[in-house]
């Protein structure tokens, strides 16, 4: 049987006995409809990691694996207070950095990143951070997904950002069946212009943390359940799927410490200092 989106009809892209398959066309109309939608949902989308520069914006990414956004926001203040500029970082103590890093997990791998990193923008970059992808990869703990963070948040050039929460959704909606980082990267893009994909990862990205799970999403209550072939995955009933929502949806606050103003005047609430509360 089946299943039915809250409109009454199947979701779009999923397959039942006796459907074709769905065309190039068809995907690439749906999967602009849905960035559409997204960006009416979340007109305030942006990266969830507190930043003033792209030095502290590639830290701060480095920082994000494995642990939340929120837990690097509140961790990154006391580390660039005492560490300010790449020059002071590549000389840092070690167990200085470790120290204040605890915090977020993993924190002994990270120090040698952050402070590997901040050596080579030293003494290959004259202490700037890249704007070019080339250049980003080859510092210590800086893939393709942090490499674009930066290049789509701190220098404006359009880059796909696939963390796990785009790389679980976008296989939900059936936009690409790879399971490769790069490839899903190669095969998403080819879906929108280039100069989309920075917000179109934003989009995404909060769809996936705030509606769409990994364990329940909230399908219920999700805008674009009719555009989705998963739907029916997660809590259909509106009143159940509506408490599984979070952050701003879900009337909590948000990552960062210091959010844009949008986010603010759209009713977003700032997240609290480490140790607060």
């Amino acid at each position: 049987m089946t299943k039915k989106t809250p409109a009454g009809k199947p979701a779009a892209g999923r397959k039942t006995a006796g459907d074709k398959p769905e065309s190039r066309t068809a995907l690439v109309r749906r999967a602009r409809r849905i960035n559409r939608e997204l960006a009416e949902i979340y007109p305030y989308a942006h990266p969830e990691l507190d930043f003033e520069n792209p030095f502290q914006l590639v830290v701060a990414t480095v920082l994000s694996a494995q642990t939340t956004d929120l837990r690097v926001n509140q961790t990154t203040p006391a580390l660039f207070a005492k560490y300010p500029t790449p020059e002071d970082l590549a000389v840092a103590d070690p167990e200085e950095v470790e120290e204040i890093l605890r915090p977020t997990g993993f924190f002994r791998a990270k120090t040698r990143s952050v402070i590997g990193l901040s050596k080579a923008l030293v003494e290959q970059f004259d202490g700037e951070v890249p704007g070019r992808l080339e250049d980003l990869v080859k510092l210590p703990g800086v893939g393709r997904k942090t490499a674009f963070v930066v290049l789509g948040n701190a220098f404006g050039r359009p880059g796909i950002t696939v963390d796990t929460h785009f790389q679980r959704l976008v296989r939900r909606w059936r936009w690409t069946e790879e399971t490769e980082p790069d490839k899903i990267e190669a095969a998403v893009g080819a879906l929108f212009p280039k100069s989309e994909w920075t917000m179109l990862s934003h989009h995404v990205i909060f769809h996936g943390r705030r509606m769409c799970h990994a364990r329940k999403p909230a399908c219920g209550v999700c805008p674009i359940a009719p555009l989705c072939p998963a739907y029916g995955e997660g809590e259909t009933d509106p009143e159940k799927a509506r408490k599984l929502l979070k952050y701003e949806k879900g009337g909590f606050p948000g990552q960062r410490l210091n959010p844009p103003q949008s986010y603010l005047d759209a009713g977003g609430r700032p997240a609290p200092p480490l140790g607060a509360g």
